[in-house]
C-alpha cells in the first residue's frame, strides 16, 4: 500500500508538472511563477469550454464571475488590497458619472486653495474581463491617489457579451465628459491642466480612442492634458506583425484569444479566427482599405530595424469577401485608435506607451508612439525587454514580478513629472 501510494504521488506530481510546463524564452524572469499563473488561466478556459459545451451559461459572464471570485478570494487571504475606504487618508466611493459607473478614489485634502491631479482609468480584459474593483486594479488607483495627490476615476463601462462595439467606448467618452466638465472639476478640487486619460491593454485602446475624441471635440473646454497607455491594443487588421508572430503562444495572451476578444467586440462570429489569423480580412482585394490606411498600420516603415526581427509582412491578394463591410468597426478609428489620421494625432496630448517584448501587443504600441512623434506630439516610451503582457497586474505576493514592480513603478513616477 505504501509504494502503491509512493507511485500516485510521483505520477500525480509527474502529470502537473507536465500540465504547467510551458516553454518561455530565457529572457522571462521567474519562469515557473509565469507558468503557474499560465496553467490557472489554462484551466479557467478549459472549464469555461465544458460549461459552455453544456450549455449552462454564457462562457464569459461565467469566466469573469471566476476571475471576479478568484480575486476577491486571493484578497482576503493576502491582504493585498484593502476593503474600500480603510486605506488611511484615500476615501473611495462608487457613482455614477453621466449614468456610467465609477469608483472614485479621492486622496487627502490639501487644504484650501489646493488644486489636485485628476486621472481616468479604464482597465484591461479584452473589453469582455476586468472590473475597477479587482485586486491588482483597486490597489494601483489607491497608490496613485496616495502618492500623487491625485483623485482617480476608475471606470466600470460595459462589457461583452451584454454589449459590444462602440458601446464600451460610448460610456468611457460620457464618462470622461462628465469628469472633464469644470462643475465636476471644481467639486473634487481637480486643476483642469492637470487630467490624465490611462488604461491597460483593452482599456488602453479606450484610452486612446477617447483621448482622440476629446482632442477634436470643439465643445470641450477642458482637454486631457496627457495620455499614459500600458501595453495598448490597437489595430485589427495585422495579426502577423513581428510581436504577434513572436509570441502566438505566449501567456498571459496568445494570439488566438486577443483575435477572440476582437471578434467579440465587433459583435462578429468568433468562427472567423482562423480567417483573422491568416490576415484574410485585410487582403488587397478590400477597396475600403485604402493604401493610406494600410499606411498607418505598416509596421515596415514604422518599427525600427531592432523590433523587425527578420520577420516579413503578411499580405493577402483575396481572402474574407465583404468582411469589411459586414463588421464596419474593423475600419473605425474608434476601435482602431492606429487609424486616425495625421490631422487628429496631432491635437492629441503628451503621451506615455508603455510595451513589453513578450506581449502580441507589443508593436501596436511601437507604431502609435512613432505615428504620433510623427504628428508633432511629444511621446515617452518606456520597453521593457523581460516584460509580458499584464505584467503591471501582478505586483502582489504571490503572484508578484519583478518587471511588474518596475513596470508600475516607472508608470507612476512618469506621471509625477508629466502630470
Amino acid at each position: 500500500m505504501r509504494l502503491k501510494a509512493v507511485v500516485v504521488t510521483v505520477l500525480l506530481a509527474a502529470a502537473i508538472s507536465y500540465y504547467v510546463y510551458t516553454p518561455l524564452p530565457d529572457a522571462i524572469q521567474e519562469p515557473w511563477k509565469l507558468m503557474l499563473v499560465d496553467a490557472g488561466f489554462r484551466t479557467c478556459i478549459n472549464l469555461v469550454g465544458l460549461k459552455n459545451q453544456l450549455g449552462l451559461d454564457h462562457y464569459i459572464t461565467w469566466f469573469r464571475h471566476s476571475l471576479e471570485g478568484s480575486f476577491s478570494t486571493l484578497t482576503a487571504l493576502w491582504g493585498s488590497a484593502p476593503p474600500a475606504g480603510v486605506v488611511p487618508g484615500v476615501k473611495v466611493s462608487d457613482v455614477a458619472f453621466a449614468g456610467i459607473p465609477v469608483r472614485v478614489y479621492e486622496p487627502p485634502a490639501g487644504g484650501e486653495g489646493h488644486l489636485r491631479r485628476g486621472l481616468m482609468y479604464f482597465h484591461g480584459g479584452g473589453w469582455a474581463l476586468g472590473s475597477a474593483k479587482m485586486g491588482a486594479y483597486d490597489k494601483m488607483s489607491r497608490m496613485i491617489s496616495d502618492e500623487l495627490n491625485t483623485v482617480v476615476v476608475s471606470v466600470e463601462y460595459r462589457l461583452f457579451p451584454e454589449v459590444h462595439f462602440p458601446e464600451p467606448f460610448l460610456d468611457c467618452a460620457a464618462a470622461a465628459k462628465h469628469f472633464l466638465s469644470p462643475e465636476v472639476l471644481a467639486k473634487y478640487a481637480v486643476d483642469p491642466e492637470r487630467v490624465a486619460v490611462s488604461g491597460d491593454s483593452a482599456g488602453g485602446n479606450l484610452a486612446a480612442a477617447v483621448a482622440q475624441e476629446i482632442s477634436t471635440d470643439e465643445s470641450m473646454s477642458v482637454k486631457f492634458s496627457v495620455q499614459a497607455l500600458i501595453y495598448p491594443v490597437l489595430q485589427a487588421l495585422d495579426f502577423n506583425t513581428p510581436s504577434y508572430v513572436q509570441n502566438r503562444n505566449m501567456p498571459v495572451l496568445p494570439r488566438p484569444l486577443m483575435v477572440q476578444f476582437w471578434l467579440q467586440y465587433l459583435g462578429a462570429d468568433t468562427s472567423l479566427q482562423a480567417q483573422l489569423v491568416a490576415n484574410n480580412h485585410s487582403a488587397l482585394q478590400h477597396s475600403a482599405l485604402t493604401p493610406e490606411l494600410r499606411s498607418r498600420l505598416d509596421w515596415t516603415s514604422l518599427l525600427t530595424e531592432k523590433f523587425k526581427k527578420g520577420h516579413a509582412p503578411v499580405v493577402v491578394d483575396r481572402g474574407a469577401r465583404g468582411l469589411l463591410k459586414t463588421v464596419p468597426g474593423f475600419l473605425d478609428a474608434r476601435s482602431s485608435p492606429l487609424l486616425a489620421g495625421p490631422e487628429v494625432l496631432a491635437k492629441c496630448p503628451r503621451t506615455y506607451i508603455l510595451t513589453c517584448e513578450f506581449d502580441v501587443l507589443r508593436d501596436d504600441g511601437l507604431m502609435y508612439a512613432r505615428r504620433l512623434r510623427d504628428a508633432g506630439v511629444s511621446v515617452a516610451s518606456d520597453y521593457y525587454p523581460d516584460g509580458f503582457h499584464g505584467c503591471l497586474s501582478f505586483t502582489s505576493w504571490p503572484l508578484d514580478f519583478d518587471v511588474g514592480r518596475r513596470a508600475m513603478r516607472g508608470y507612476i513616477n512618469w506621471l509625477q513629472k508629466n502630470l
